[in-house]
């Protein structure tokens, strides 16, 4: 097996284990599904490395790395890197650029464990190119089509149930709306990016070269779109998934109220209520300028009242007091006029059964 291996594109179809040996400011900032972080240096070891390199240069700056990085601390990284490799034989170990890090890392393994590791050629940086590039040529190589619909129509419920779809709010972990936000936080943009991009190179190896996406703003949560990909978007033709008022009030109830309170007892326990009431008023504040003072107060006070009505009992029936005014008085106007701006792009519109059923036949997708 050559030590170096640069096939990105098996690396990510075949998601094969990777350790990432940067340190962990750099890991947070953006990394790879699935990978794991095992530093050759810790934050403050690289930061003194890294100053060591400007004053002295680069001699100096790996005497200094082997000084801090000696004894014990050695001892455990490398065992720390050998039970990796020993539980996934079929990896890889990489660093920013494939090159010293990865180098010294791939060196110690083999000399103190005895366990000839291959290192990805070019490091995290390569690979990143990679996925950009794979994001870039699906825009201008495949066919979109976009998602659209008030607020609440399902437009996620028709994307799950499509082989072919590109679920954008998933790989963000946000809804999408002022009232999107999880339990839990989103990835750094970066990660969300990466997953993104995997999605799509899997997607293109099965043989699918038509995505459906939901119609999004550039920013979903902290998430931005890539640019190409979202310049594509205000082109790309339009389906457009209707449903009564009534079963959209219905559908934000269970995915904005009770499912994401469940999801935050789940994740918090016994502030999880307390938690999620909070999030929920925040979300309100949050567009309170464009609704303005007095519908804000009305709102408020319908969901005040909720929020006490579900501590007490549970129930959850007077949410949908502030759900439909927030859907008649807010949501819906906005959405009315963009509907109009993109009606030329729309070439299809219908309730949940008709839009799949359309969406399938256009991109001759499987039922």
């Amino acid at each position: 097996m050559s030590r170096d291996f640069t096939d990105y594109r098996d690396i990510f179809l075949n998601d094969r284990p990777m350790m990432d040996v940067r340190a962990p400011i750099e890991f947070l900032k953006g990394s790879f599904p699935g990978v794991v972080n095992l530093p050759l240096m810790n934050d403050h070891e690289r930061q003194r490395i890294g100053t060591c390199y400007k004053q002295q240069g680069q001699q100096a700056a790996i005497t200094l790395g082997h000084q801090l990085v000696a004894g014990e601390i050695k001892a455990e990284r490398i065992q720390a890197w050998a039970e990796f490799a020993r539980a996934h034989p079929d990896g890889y170990l990489y660093c920013f650029r494939g090159g010293l890090r990865s180098q010294i890392t791939q060196q110690w393994l083999k000399d103190e464990a005895g366990i000839d590791y291959p290192r990805v050629g070019g490091g995290y940086k390569a690979m990143r190119t990679f996925l950009l590039d794979t994001l870039d040529q699906a825009v201008t190589q495949c066919d979109f089509v976009l998602l659209g619909g008030m607020t609440g129509t399902g437009k996620t419920e028709v994307l799950m149930q499509l082989s072919n779809a590109l679920d954008l709010e998933g790989h963000a972990h946000h809804r999408g709306s002022s009232f999107g936000k999880r339990a839990t936080g989103q990835p750094s943009n970066i990660d969300f990016e990466n997953r993104l991009a995997v999605d799509v190179l899997k997607k293109r190896a099965g043989g699918i070269e038509q995505f459906v996406l939901e119609d999004e703003s550039r920013a979903i949560g902290s998430c931005a779109l890539p640019l190409p990909l979202y310049q594509g978007m205000q082109q790309f033709p339009m389906v457009w998934l209707e449903d009564s008022l009534q079963g959209r009030v219905e559908r934000i109830l269970r995915d904005y109220v009770v499912d994401l309170c469940a999801e935050f007892i789940e994740v918090y326990g016994d502030e999880g209520f307390r938690l999620f009431s909070e999030r929920m008023l925040a979300s309100l504040n949050n567009v309170q300028k464009r609704l303005g003072g007095e519908r804000h107060r009305r709102m408020l006070t319908l969901m005040q009242d909720a929020l006490a009505e579900q501590a007490g009992s549970g129930a959850v029936d007077l949410h949908r007091g502030w759900i439909e005014g927030l859907l008649r008085e807010y949501y819906d106007p906005m959405y009315a006029f963009q509907r109009e701006k993109k009606g030329a792009r729309i070439e299809f519109s219908g309730e949940q059964g008709a839009v799949l059923e359309y969406l399938r036949a256009r991109g001759h997708q499987p039922g």
